[in-house]
């Protein structure tokens, strides 16, 4: 027998071998695989080169197969039975799986939502360690590059390789301590108050600081933090003024009052961003599948 041909095999013809074991015809097995008898013919023939066998022979009016097809038939099974699963990824059991996941968020996105997440991870997967990373504005490289598994930001990189899922929708207001002063009551009074200001520990200015400079508007800030989590401290006491998303209320921002910004300011939505290599892999679905449910029931809360 010759030594077999690897390159004359392929998922195809293997499928096209047991079509014909099971059938015990050609042009039955043609059928089954939705292509013509010729095809199911010539795929034979690169076979029979590919393995050193004739494989099938005419017994009367039909075809039988040989000794080598009727044991080859349970292994080439097998090998097809073992690339579907390939495909399909992984196995993945929640209780047993050890690893850990990389969430890429500013403090904001995640103080409001990656708890929770830690909470289902405790009680559901507790191999699954959690690493929260900082997202800035986020990049497609990030995700490329496997800086991270997840990220969740309002700014979704423009690549066709990225996918997203919107999670939560979210508006700017503005929080002040009312010990301390009054709501800014027009445009003219937010713009002349002192400002505490962020500005991304990555070197990023957020997307609200670029839409003032594009209406061409200048206010005066006092001081620059580099994340959410410093505007408590610097606004606690003070008449200062902090943009910032409303859902901050809930949590970092709840000692203080907030007000709608005296301009229109469009609203913006929460995204999960991953890689589309990543788009069916069952433990990284079944982790996407839990920070929605994370948003989902901040939102049946605030509905």
């Amino acid at each position: 027998m010759n030594s077999i041909d690897t390159f004359n095999l392929d998922i195809r013809a293997l499928r096209t071998f047991i079509a014909v074991l099971d059938e015990g015809s050609v042009s039955r097995a043609a059928i089954r695989l939705g292509v013509s008898q010729s095809a199911v013919s010539h795929t034979l023939d690169r076979l029979r080169e590919a393995l050193g066998d004739a494989l099938f022979v005419k017994s009367g009016r039909g075809i039988v197969p040989t000794r080598y097809a009727i044991q080859a038939g349970p292994h080439i099974r097998q090998i097809l039975d073992d690339l579907h699963s390939l495909s399909s990824g992984p196995p993945f059991t929640p209780t047993s799986a050890e690893f850990t996941f990389t969430i890429a968020a500013n403090d904001y996105q995640r103080d409001l939502l990656l708890p929770g997440l830690l909470s289902v991870l405790r009680r559901q997967a507790p191999g699954i360690r959690l690493q929260v990373i900082p997202s800035g504005i986020p990049t497609a490289d990030m995700l490329r590059k496997d800086l991270c598994d997840l990220i969740v930001s309002p700014h979704a990189p423009e690549a066709t390789d990225i996918m997203q899922r919107g999670l939560m929708a979210d508006h700017m207001v503005v929080f002040y301590d009312p010990a301390h002063r009054q709501a800014p009551e027009s445009l003219a009074d937010y713009l002349k108050a002192d400002h505490i200001g962020i500005l991304f520990g990555t070197g990023e200015k957020t997307a609200f600081e670029d839409s003032l400079s594009a209406r061409g508007l200048t206010r005066r800030t006092a001081v620059t933090v580099s994340n959410f989590s410093g505007l408590p401290g610097f606004l606690r006491g003070t008449d200062m003024l902090a943009t910032a998303p409303k859902r901050m209320s809930e949590h970092l921002l709840k000692d203080f009052a907030s007000t709608p910004l005296p301009f229109d300011y469009k609203p913006f939505t929460l995204l999960m961003l991953w890689h589309k290599r990543n788009q069916n892999d069952p433990a990284h679905r079944w982790i996407r599948n839990h920070v929605n449910g994370v948003a989902a029931t901040m939102n049946d809360l605030n509905s």
